[in-house]
C-alpha cells in the first residue's frame, strides 16, 4: 500500500523517471543506492538471469513471483512487476495480480501478446484479438478492486504489443480502451520513430511509459526529450544486463590471459551487498557478535 502511493506520487509530477531496471535482489538494491525512484523487473533480463534462458515463455510464474519477492525484501523503493499475459485467461490474471500485490510489487504490467510471449523488441509477435485483450485489463481491474475492499492496493500497467502486427492505430485504440477500462499506466511497445512516440502520447490519457532497448526498434532519445513528448516513466530493461554481462565476459577474458581484471573495491562492494550494515545491527545480540 505503501509502495504503490509512492508511485502514484512520483507519477503526479511533471517529470519523465528515468527507470532502470532490475533482474534481482542485488541489481535492485545498487538501483536504490545510486538514488533512483522506482525501478521494473525486466522479464527478459529475470528469465536470463534466473534459468539462463531468452524471454520467450519460458519461465514461469512462480519463478517469476519468487523473484519479485526477493526483490521487494530489500528495496524501499516501488517496484513494478512484469506479469507477462497473465499466465492464462482471464480468471489466471486476476491469481497473478493478487500474487505480485501479496508480494509486494506498487504496480503490475499485463500485456496482449499471444502466449507464449516473446520480448517486445524481437520476431514473431502476435497479440490477442481485442475481446481477450481487453478482458485481461477488465480482470485486473477487477481484481485491483477487490483488493482495494480490503485495504490493499496495486497500479495496472496495460501494454500491447499491436503496432508489430496491425500497426499504431490499432496499439493506441488498444491502449485507449485499456485506459477507460481502469489501466492506470499505459505502454505501447516498440514504436519506430520520435513523431510515433508523440503520436502516442498525445492520443492517450494519464501516465504513459517508453520502453528504451539499446539496439531496439524504439528511439534512445535524451530524457528530456522523453518528459517534452509526454512520457512519465522512461524504462530501460536491458542496460544493467548487458552492462553485467560485458563486464563478466571481460573479466573472464582477462583472467584467461592470467592478468587481473578491473573489479569494484572489495570494500564498496561488502558495503554495497549489506555487510557493514549486519555487524552495525548485530552488536544488539551476543550470540551474533564477532569474535
Amino acid at each position: 500500500m505503501i509502495q504503490t502511493q509512492r508511485l502514484r506520487t512520483l507519477l503526479a509530477q511533471d517529470t519523465c523517471h528515468i527507470m532502470p531496471c532490475c533482474f534481482d535482489a542485488l541489481s535492485a538494491k545498487l538501483i536504490e543506492q545510486e538514488g533512483y525512484e522506482l525501478t521494473f523487473m525486466s522479464g527478459f533480463a529475470t528469465s536470463a538471469s534466473r534459468i539462463g534462458a531468452p524471454d520467450l515463455g519460458l519461465i514461469s510464474y512462480s519463478e517469476v513471483l519468487d523473484q519479485a519477492r526477493n526483490i521487494t525484501d530489500v528495496i524501499e523503493i516501488p517496484l513494478i512487476g512484469d506479469g507477462d499475459t497473465g499466465y492464462g485467461n482471464a480468471m489466471n490474471v486476476r491469481r497473478t495480480l493478487a500474487g505480485f500485490a501479496k508480494a509486494g510489487c506498487a504496480s503490475i504490467m499485463i500485456e496482449d501478446q499471444l502466449a507464449p510471449k516473446r520480448c517486445g523488441h524481437t520476431p514473431g509477435k502476435t497479440v490477442v484479438s481485442r475481446d481477450e485483450a481487453f478482458d485481461r485489463i477488465r480482470a485486473a481491474v477487477d481484481e485491483r478492486e477487490a483488493l482495494r475492499a480490503k485495504g490493499g492496493d496495486i497500479l495496472i500497467l496495460a501494454r500491447t504489443d499491436a503496432r508489430h502486427e496491425y500497426g499504431l492505430n490499432e496499439a493506441i485504440e488498444r491502449a485507449t480502451t485499456f485506459a477507460e477500462l481502469g489501466a492506470d499506466i499505459l505502454f505501447v511497445e516498440a514504436p519506430r520513430t520520435e513523431a510515433e512516440m508523440r503520436t502516442v502520447c498525445d492520443s492517450l490519457p494519464g501516465p504513459k511509459m517508453a520502453n528504451i532497448v539499446e539496439g531496439g526498434e524504439t528511439p534512445d532519445l535524451p530524457n528530456e526529450a522523453l518528459h517534452d513528448i509526454g512520457y512519465s516513466i522512461a524504462a530501460y530493461p536491458l542496460t544493467l544486463m548487458a552492462a553485467a554481462m560485458n563486464a563478466m565476459v571481460t573479466s573472464l577474458r582477462t583472467m584467461r590471459d592470467d592478468a587481473r581484471p578491473n573489479l569494484m573495491n572489495f570494500v564498496e562492494l561488502r558495503d554495497r551487498i549489506g555487510f557493514g550494515t549486519y555487524y552495525e545491527e548485530s552488536e544488539s545480540y551476543s550470540s551474533t557478535q564477532r569474535k
